[in-house]
């Protein structure tokens, strides 16, 4: 995904699973409206886990745009 994250100011990650299948607008609802957090803050990465524990969903404001992240981790 990033090999390095030192450029953001805060790093969220959402516990217990979400639905992979949602995409910028949907993983944004989720940001906004179930944490209360701003999805537009600039530097600040918010990071969702699927059902299966080997993905991984990583959403950023760019300021010119949502940069959606996806990895899926191998052994």
């Amino acid at each position: 995904m990033l090999n390095d994250g030192s450029g953001f100011k805060k790093v969220y990650l959402a516990t217990g699973f979400t639905d992979l299948r949602r995409g910028i607008d949907g993983l944004a609802r989720i940001i906004r409206f179930q944490f209360q957090l701003d999805p537009y803050d600039k530097n600040t990465l918010f990071l969702f886990c699927g059902k299966r524990t080997d993905r991984i969903k990583g959403l950023i404001w760019e300021g010119d745009g949502f940069l959606l992240l996806y990895k899926r981790i191998e052994n």
